[in-house]
């Protein structure tokens, strides 16, 4: 398992930005917007974690970063639903999630996709697990198994 990146909601993006890159001294080091999504994410670096943003994004996914999501449209998300996830790549996202079923984790966003799935800590702050390369094919039981639960 490898430690990929924190997300985090903002309300204002250009706040967001001017606080984490110009006063904390983080770099941004890719952007997506998505029209259809209506969402922003940024994805920042520390400047002494370049190199190792720039070697893991050469083996696969980039990391370690903070991910800024700016929503488009306003929605009120209360004090708690700013913290949004921790993200974690894993070998092989079936076993992993298998794994963590048989010791009583809950699997409230099953893998479907052989890609991502998400689970929640005793404290419920949501951990995103990742297929490190590309995805699985889609297996039983996980592309009939339901969510379960907010994540």
């Amino acid at each position: 398992m490898r430690y990929l990146h924190t997300m985090l909601r903002v309300r204002n993006l250009d706040a967001a930005l001017d606080f984490y890159c110009n006063k904390l001294g983080l770099e941004e080091s890719r952007r997506v917007d998505s029209e259809k999504g209506r969402f922003t994410l940024v994805f920042l670096a520390a400047p002494e974690d370049k190199t190792l943003v720039a070697g893991s994004t050469a083996a696969g996914r980039p990391a370690p970063l903070v991910e800024l999501t700016y929503n488009w449209d306003t929605e009120d998300y209360g004090e708690a639903r700013y913290f949004g996830h921790l993200a974690y790549e894993v070998d092989d996202i079936y076993a992993t999630c298998e794994r963590l079923m048989k010791a009583g984790v809950t699997i409230n966003r099953p893998p479907r996709d052989g890609q991502m799935a998400f689970v929640r800590s005793p404290d419920k702050q949501s951990i995103e697990l990742l297929q490190k390369g590309a995805a699985l094919p889609p297996k039983e039981p996980w592309t009939s198994m339901p969510n379960t639960g907010n994540w």
